[in-house]
């Protein structure tokens, strides 16, 4: 496999889809987003096979059931995975490209497990946490964002809590500053993972 995987994970409300957004916005030809599945229902302007695959949660359990998940956790009631057949694009014409995924915690450990596990990912999955700096500030940033209720939110962040306790799984920590700079820091340690282990497949 020539692309790599790089995993963006974090507590909710951290900015992890803005920093994706970013990135697939700068690096267009380089990078391609999986898109993972989801039983919750769309968000206003989220749009099926482009935001997540939205799928009731019959399917959802009749597709784990077929083997089809690399991985896939309950997450808050609903339930979120990424399917194979996602990654799967690494193959064939696509092979020059970057794949990236925006998972929950458990989701990433999961996925570097299968990576470790299959020859065509060993060594290609990269994960960052994103870190906010403070559990206060990630309330206020869940407030701000509207979508959830207060129930909703304290539950969004006692698993904040949980998933800042599990750091140090992941490859790279991104402590939260402010977004530009949380960006320029994402970026350069994504080319670097990029282009030091595509020079390592030439060489």
């Amino acid at each position: 496999m020539e692309g790599i995987v790089f995993v963006i994970s974090g507590p909710a409300g951290v900015g992890k889809t803005t920093l994706c957004d970013r990135l697939l916005s700068e690096f267009p030809s380089k990078l391609r987003r999986v898109v993972t599945a989801t039983t919750r229902k769309p968000r206003e302007g989220e749009v099926d096979g482009v935001d997540y695959h939205f799928l009731a949660k019959e399917d959802f359990l009749e597709q784990v059931k077929e083997g089809a998940f690399v991985e896939y956790e309950p997450v808050h009631q609903n339930l979120y995975g990424t399917q194979k057949n996602a990654l799967l694009v690494l193959h064939g014409e696509a092979r020059q490209h970057d794949l990236l995924l925006n998972v929950d915690v458990n989701g990433a450990s999961s996925l570097k497990k299968f990576a470790q596990d299959n020859t065509f990912l060993r060594g290609s999955v990269f994960s960052v946490f994103v870190l906010p700096s403070s559990i206060h500030e990630l309330r206020d940033r869940l407030l701000q964002r509207g979508s959830d209720n207060q129930t909703e939110i304290e539950t969004r962040l006692n698993t904040a809590e949980r998933e800042i306790g599990r750091k140090d799984q992941f490859d790279f920590v991104l402590p939260s500053k402010g977004r530009d700079e949380d960006y320029q820091r994402l970026r350069d340690y994504y080319l670097g993972c990029s282009n030091n282990a595509k020079g390592e497949r030439k060489g």
